[in-house]
């Protein structure tokens, strides 16, 4: 009999603020993806909020071109994310949208609990965790602590 081997993919996903903070440094952000595919991580999910995400997400559309197995999941919280976004964020979000490799929406429309289901959905599929943290009081400590709780994986904290 024949043993069939299923390759599991690495994964990471990405958390962090809208406002970027002048300590932010897009090169400490590219040194820890490069990090991750150097171990194999070759799926990286993002939840496409202004700031933190788009940056991330630009990132691994990037390096895709040297790295051309890697990939780019979006998830979206609901349908309209972008409605209160300026004129260029939309169409920064929509190119974003457009190159990835894929696309979750969770809901097909606003729900409180929307942001909290799309953070959770990234880290249930992940191994990794890129987090951006600067405020206690937010989203991205919730998804850090959620991601703690899982017991496995790792931070990198930026």
């Amino acid at each position: 009999m024949e043993q069939q081997v299923i390759l599991k993919e690495k994964s990471c996903a990405f958390t962090g603020h809208r406002s970027l903070d002048v300590d932010f440094s897009l090169k400490k952000l590219e040194k820890a993806i490069l990090s991750l595919i150097e171990k194999g991580v070759d799926t990286f999910y993002c939840g496409m909020a202004v700031g933190f995400d788009t940056k991330a997400a630009e990132l691994v559309l990037s390096l895709k071109k040297k790295y051309g197995h890697i990939k780019l999941v979006a998830c979206v919280p609901f349908k309209g994310q972008e409605k209160y976004y300026s004129f260029s964020e939309k169409e920064e979000y929509f190119q974003l949208l457009e190159k990835a490799d894929e696309q979750v929406v969770l809901h097909d429309t606003f729900k409180k609990y929307a942001y909290w289901d799309r953070n959770r959905y990234m880290v249930d599929r992940s191994d990794y965790l890129i987090a951006y943290l600067r405020d206690e009081r937010s989203g991205t400590h919730q998804t850090v602590e959620y991601f703690k709780k899982k017991g496995e994986g790792e931070i990198i904290f930026i």
